[in-house]
């Protein structure tokens, strides 16, 4: 991939969900993205469903453009192929178990004596510090340790899990900002840094109106389904045939809406007047709007809503998410290539830059080990 990395050599010592999304940004940004894997196993997600022709979708849309040798970092022989690659490597990205990598002799204050313009970013459960540091961690463990589930679902429904993994991908997203924020910083200083991002530290870090809500107010938020704690109208309301997204984030908009609901009247009733007085008011205006809408379709409503400029919306299972010719316009399913099952879709990026062009093809998907006689031959000879 052409893009602002181009001639950023990163060093990918992930595996799974959260290290290979950050890396798989960078790639897409244009760096070149060296996987180190375990010889024989890989990456542990080449085992995770669903398969295509026994290779793991899940493990090919996150290692597009990527090349692999596999390294036994405990071995002396391939811990000097490993030394070799490192030499010329700008950023090295690891999510092992915090400590790992110090018992090989690769921890960060080995590596940044020999390497001083090396960015060192890890990705762990817990981060580097602190009492947690040392357990293990999935992306449901830190949704539910970090307030996301507390606040996910219907009121008084059982514990919800996000349904994608959000606490594996916004540590991925942080930690690629991080590196790319380091890689300017070096630009400065021509020192290399060291990045530690906790997938705990996260989903605090995204709790936005909850956490704000608790530390101005004292007030422990929960679930309230598909609505705002602090906008109305904003949720899910149910029409004719389905549901439609309304957002009405402020009292023009409301205006707005009321008059293609035909409901001017309720504009001069003091509890609907503004979004604070519409905020205390939520159950009873849902009933006044749903009252509507259940006379038309949600695309009849979506069809007039457009038209003022009200923002609002279907909502779309997977299939029609994918097939919708909005995403297609913004070249956000592309194409990569493996050598046995052929051309494989993914997500794009959705980064979009001026000065490169947004392809809808992408680097191939690399099988375990593939390009362990090209990385030899270049980095150690």
């Amino acid at each position: 991939m052409n893009g602002p990395l181009k001639d950023i050599l990163v060093l990918d010592l992930t595996r799974v969900l959260v290290g290979p999304y950050c890396t798989m940004i960078l790639s897409d940004l244009g760096a070149r993205v060296i996987k180190v894997e375990a010889p024989e196993i890989g990456d542990d997600s080449r085992k995770f469903g669903p398969f295509i022709d026994d290779q793991s979708a899940y493990f090919m849309s996150l290692n597009r453009g990527k090349e692999s040798i596999a390294l036994n970092l405990k071995n002396s022989e391939d811990k000097k192929i490993f030394e070799q690659i490192l030499k010329k490597a700008d950023v090295l990205v690891e999510n092992f178990k915090p400590g790992t990598l110090e018992k090989w002799g690769f921890g960060w204050k080995d590596l940044c004596k020999k390497y001083p313009k090396l960015i060192y970013a890890s990705a762990s459960g817990f981060g580097q510090t602190g009492p947690l540091r040392e357990l293990p961690a999935y992306d449901m463990v830190v949704q539910g340790m970090g307030g996301l589930m507390s606040v996910t679902g219907q009121p008084n429904s059982e514990p919800t899990r996000v349904g994608t993994s959000i606490g594996d991908i916004t540590a991925g997203l942080f930690t690629a900002i991080g590196v790319n924020a380091a890689l300017y910083d070096r630009k400065k200083t021509g020192k290399g840094t060291y990045i530690d991002v906790s997938m705990l530290d996260c989903q605090i870090a995204i709790l936005e109106n909850a956490i704000a809500r608790y530390l101005a107010k004292n007030e422990i938020p929960k679930p309230m389904g598909s609505r705002h704690p602090s906008i109305a109208p904003f949720e899910a309301f149910k029409t004719k045939d389905s549901y439609i997204i309304i957002a009405a984030g402020n009292d023009k908009l409301f205006e707005k809406l009321c008059q293609v609901l035909n409901l001017n009247n309720i504009l001069k009733e003091e509890k609907f007047k503004t979004n604070s007085s519409r905020a205390q008011n939520m159950d009873e205006l849902k009933k006044i709007l749903e009252k509507e809408l259940y006379t038309k379709n949600t695309s009849d409503w979506i069809s007039l809503m457009e038209k003022e400029k009200i923002p609002c919306g279907p909502i779309f299972n997977i299939k029609q998410a994918v097939e919708n010719p909005q995403i297609k316009a913004r070249n956000m399913i592309v194409n990569s290539y493996h050598k046995k099952i052929g051309e494989f879709k993914t997500a794009g990026n959705p980064i979009k830059m001026s000065n490169y062009k947004d392809e809808e093809k992408r680097g191939d998907i690399p099988d375990l080990d593939e390009h362990r006689e090209k990385i030899i031959k270049e980095f150690c000879n």
